[in-house]
């Protein structure tokens, strides 16, 4: 229990800066809702699909090979390798990109909009430039520093947006501000966006102008044999995440103006998801250096199954968190202009599970990164892009983003199901797969007797109750059944 205790350290130390810097991002997602029709909204929602494919490229799986090399390479030859490397292809993609942004933004349904893709562009430049810095952070166990730099970006990019889409709108109508121009919403939000990035990187100025330019390229051929395969499972986990919105304007049979409607809808609902997904960020941050830094001890696997029981005992009550209480979340979207927000409420339980198995999924890849297995593992992600593709193709013309969101579950249930079958050939781990299964189960179970008596017309407040009658009864579940373990992980011997 005390490597639990040391992971659930880690993650406080990590995770509460990261939940931090997320939630306050899903706060600014919520303000654009209330300044955004949901046509608009639509074009964010494409445009930040857009994005994280691209990251994925720029970083070339570069992060989890710094702390995977970190083991067993002196580490300023490691830095400075890869820092060479990461600028250098930083700049050479982002070239790319800006000559092309034309025909990327015609690619998006953003036809005229090359614009939007250039800015994109800078924010893909700055944050790529602080993927090793921030790696560095962390592999040095530096968290204040680390959770400085991530809320100092956000705060920064919360103020900028707040100027250019709230305050600069007014001071321009009483004639001030003569280059503002108020068409261009969704512009001045990747603009504020990309000044944040860019100070970011200004915030770890001393620790990115730390490289030398030193470039082994013997040890750069291995890092790249190491990480190109990671490089594959991120793309195809992208297209798992994001191709139903950046394919939706494509494949919805309606006009472009109801698609982007449709989209902005799907997206702005998809966000409610994001207490799961801030957990599972949260937990990925301290977590992956830890899986490493674990593997040589005998219990290594022990400590693993340990880890993913107690992981999937509190995503469970993230989820009812999130699913039991719909009509609250669903508020912070109908706030604004537009009420149509309100009727992509009922896939946001589908997303939330579907981000518990991704939660899920993502523990159980210590198996390949551990054994050198990775393309393994990016035959996996990719066997469910293959799927994302399909089932999107043929979901949304007929159900629209409920398509999309069924599809996304159905995706990441088999991920985790290949995920694990495969890990138990090659590095078994003792899972405790019924108790995993039926904390699973129980949390769907009470979610769907809630979802039965809102059918039956329930109001607002029996429906809260019922949610807290839920939520307890998950807990006192999990507290009676996990009693011994829970006691020992509490206790000052366990440390």
């Amino acid at each position: 229990m005390g490597n639990i205790k040391k992971l659930a350290g880690a993650t406080i130390w990590y995770g509460v800066p990261t939940i931090f810097h997320r939630f306050l991002g899903f706060i600014l997602q919520l303000f654009l809702t209330s300044v955004f029709p949901t046509e608009k909204f639509g074009e964010v929602t494409q445009l930040y699909a857009f994005i994280p494919f691209c990251n994925v490229i720029f970083t070339y799986g570069l992060e989890t090979s710094y702390f995977r090399f970190t083991q067993s390479v002196e580490k300023d030859r490691l830095y400075n390798t890869l820092s060479v490397s990461i600028l250098l292809s930083t700049v050479l993609f982002s070239g790319v990109l800006f000559v092309c942004s034309p025909l990327l933004a015609g690619m998006l349904g953003l036809p005229g909009r090359a614009d939007l893709v250039m800015l994109a562009t800078g924010v893909l430049f700055f944050d790529t430039l602080t993927t090793i810095p921030f790696a560095k952070l962390r592999q040095e166990g530096r968290p204040r520093k680390y959770a400085a730099v991530k809320i100092a970006t956000i705060v920064v990019q919360i103020l900028l947006t707040l100027f250019l889409l709230k305050w600069a709108p007014k001071l321009h109508a009483g004639g001030h501000l003569g280059w503002y121009n108020p068409a261009r919403g969704v512009e001045y939000f990747v603009i504020a966006n990309m000044l944040a990035s860019l100070c970011s990187l200004l915030f770890l100025s001393k620790e990115f102008s730390a490289f030398r330019w030193k470039f082994d390229k013997g040890l750069w051929k291995e890092v790249i044999r190491y990480s190109w395969p990671l490089m594959v499972v991120g793309i195809g986990g992208m297209v798992n995440e994001m191709l139903s919105r950046l394919v939706f304007p494509q494949v919805y049979p309606y006009p472009e103006e109801v698609a982007k409607s449709e989209l902005g809808i799907f997206g702005a609902n998809y966000k409610l998801a994001v207490l799961v997904t801030i957990c599972i960020t949260a937990f990925r941050m301290g977590a992956e250096p830890f899986f490493f830094n674990q593997s040589g001890r005998q219990d290594a696997q022990q400590t693993y199954a340990r880890v993913m029981k107690f992981f999937t005992m509190f995503m469970g009550a993230v989820f009812l968190a999130v699913a039991l209480f719909l009509d609250i979340w669903i508020w912070f979207i109908t706030r604004g202009p537009d009420p149509r927000y309100a009727e992509g409420m009922h896939i946001v339980p589908v997303i939330a599970m579907a981000s518990v198995f991704l939660g899920i999924y993502y523990n159980l890849t210590i198996w390949y990164k551990l054994t050198n297995r990775n393309l393994m593992g990016a035959w996996i992600t990719l066997g469910g892009a293959v799927v994302t593709i399909i089932l999107n193709v043929w979901w949304i013309p007929q159900f629209s983003y409920t398509g999309s969101s069924w599809a996304t579950f159905v995706c990441y249930g088999l991920m985790m199901t290949v995920s694990y079958l495969l890990g138990q050939k090659y590095y078994p781990v003792p899972y405790e797969v019924p108790k995993i299964v039926g904390y699973l189960a129980l949390a769907g179970a009470i979610y769907g007797l809630q979802h039965c008596l809102r059918a039956e017309g329930f109001g607002f407040w029996p429906l809260q109750l019922a949610g807290v009658a839920g939520m307890g009864i998950y807990l006192a579940v999990i507290a009676w059944s996990e009693r011994k373990d829970i006691a020992r992980l509490l206790s000052r011997k366990a440390g």
